[in-house]
């Protein structure tokens, strides 16, 4: 695999979770903008809490009004709050909602094997099972938050 290939597979594998997300309430076209740019909000967010509007737009190389986009459909999901900037009221802050929404927790519960089904073309579970089986190894080896491997002789 070279980095092409590579870049191509992310933006594969991007486009299978954006298809295995479910619809938000009243349909996906009731908003502008992808769900692809509200999870890059929201992992900004969890990463950098009582931040800016801008300040996300900076870190992300989002266009501010996608980011405000973004943040009024997190709001509005419960996945957010908004506060007055204490030190500068005609900002608003940013952070993570102290609870989990019901549409966060759906999001969160959302299975990926109707998506998988679709891109992979076949029904057939051992294909099914290979290609989730590589994504759990990708998602452990790349992903910061991922739990690793249990150690050696660990009950699984």
């Amino acid at each position: 695999m070279n980095g092409v290939e590579l870049f191509l597979l992310g933006r594969a594998l991007m486009k299978l979770g954006e298809d295995a997300l479910p619809e938000p309430p009243g349909g996906a076209g009731r908003y502008a903008g992808s769900a692809r740019l509200v999870l890059i909000v929201a992992s900004d967010i969890a990463a950098h809490p009582d931040s800016a509007v801008g300040e996300i737009a900076s870190r992300t190389g989002l266009p501010q009004s996608q980011v405000s986009t973004a943040v009024a459909r997190l709001k509005e999901a419960g996945s957010v709050v908004t506060a007055p900037d204490p030190a500068d009221r005609r900002r608003v802050l940013v952070r993570q909602a102290a609870g989990v929404s019901d549409r966060v927790a759906r999001v969160r519960a959302a299975g990926i094997e109707q998506a998988l089904v679709a891109a992979l073309g076949t029904e057939d579970p051992r294909q099914l099972r290979e290609v989730t089986d590589a994504l759990d190894v990708l998602a452990r080896r790349l992903l910061p938050h991922a739990p690793q491997d249990p150690s050696p002789g660990a009950a699984r």
